[in-house]
């Protein structure tokens, strides 16, 4: 299903969707933390930079409920693109971004390259990225991915009363590559979650959707939750994993926008994806919400980034 020697780095520097700015400066963290390793990795694959939006922070905020829409709607259009582009050149796209909002893009891409595939998601992530301009408490866009993808407004948990034009910007962003929803709520599967709004946790549960807990992940290892999940997505054809690094424990790094207590540790990460990316139907893979601006650890978390990183893609590229 795959060729692992058509690997392709996608850098996407974007940070509109965050709330703490820094995001941008993930690549660099990444590099400063390959150097201090000894590694090559980033001499070996092509990488592409796709432009970001990011002189718009200069701007005034015109929508509270939705910040920056229009500029991440930009910048998600063009990783649609390139996704869609890579995935159609049987390249292994390995997006290495900014803010959780680029995933968006990145499920917009799969799905137009694989329109009449299954999509599984595996989301490694603290939070759950349900919300959408009618229930966000902040307006950051980061939190809206996932809703996105699902196709979904929550109007019946609605707090917020967004204009017209954020609307029409949100109703772009879902339809991206004229597809809507992207995935469906029993092919997604949350991995570390533990901090949520209640308009989430209902999503959560009317929709049935799976998350192994940081508990669960280290009663049973991260090698068997990996095959529990893949077991969980046997229907699906195509399965991308989204690491957010927030999902590791707040001890490790605050080198991220919203890091979270009672997290997994960087082996119980490099367990579950190293056996994760094993399974022919993974497609891509994307790691966001490095910020080494903020870390109080020096580059820590983009250090760990990268090891997780380094051992997907030395994994993925000694499979035959």
């Amino acid at each position: 299903m795959r060729d692992t020697h058509k690997i392709k780095f996608i850098k996407i520097c974007s940070e509109l969707g965050a709330g703490v700015r820094g995001s941008s400066k993930a690549f660099e963290g990444l590099k400063k933390a390959a150097h201090k390793k000894n590694s090559s990795l980033f001499d070996h694959f092509e990488i592409i930079s796709i432009k970001d939006e990011n002189e718009s922070l200069l701007k005034n905020i015109s929508f509270p409920n939705a910040k920056r829409i229009k500029h991440v709607h930009t910048v998600l259009n063009r990783v649609y693109r390139e996704v869609y582009n890579q995935l159609n050149k049987e390249v292994f796209p390995i997006l290495l971004s900014g803010d959780h909002s680029i995933a968006a893009g990145t499920l917009a891409g799969i799905k137009s390259a694989f329109p009449s595939e299954t999509l599984g998601v595996v989301w490694i992530d603290a939070h759950a990225d349900l919300h959408t301009p009618y229930t966000t408490p902040s307006g950051n866009m980061h939190g809206m991915p996932l809703a996105a993808s699902l196709g979904l407004d929550q109007l019946q948990h609605a707090q917020n009363n967004p204009k017209s034009e954020v609307l029409t910007l949100w109703d772009n962003i879902k339809s991206l590559g004229n597809i809507s929803p992207k995935i469906h709520s029993e092919n997604l599967i949350y991995v570390g979650l533990r901090d949520t709004e209640w308009q989430e946790e209902h999503l959560i549960k009317t929709m049935n959707i799976q998350n192994y807990t940081v508990d669960f992940i280290r009663k049973n290892g991260g090698v068997s939750t990996a095959e529990s999940i893949l077991n969980q997505l046997v229907n699906c054809h195509r399965i991308y994993i989204s690491f957010d690094v927030d999902v590791f424990d707040d001890s490790l790094s605050l080198g991220t926008g919203t890091p979270s207590p009672k997290g997994l540790f960087l082996r119980e990460v490099i367990n579950l994806i190293n056996r994760l990316v094993k399974s022919e139907k993974i497609c891509c893979f994307e790691i966001v919400e490095i910020n080494p601006l903020i870390d109080n650890k020096g580059n820590t978390m983009a250090e760990m980034g990268f090891d997780v990183l380094n051992t997907f893609v030395h994994t993925l590229s000694t499979l035959k």
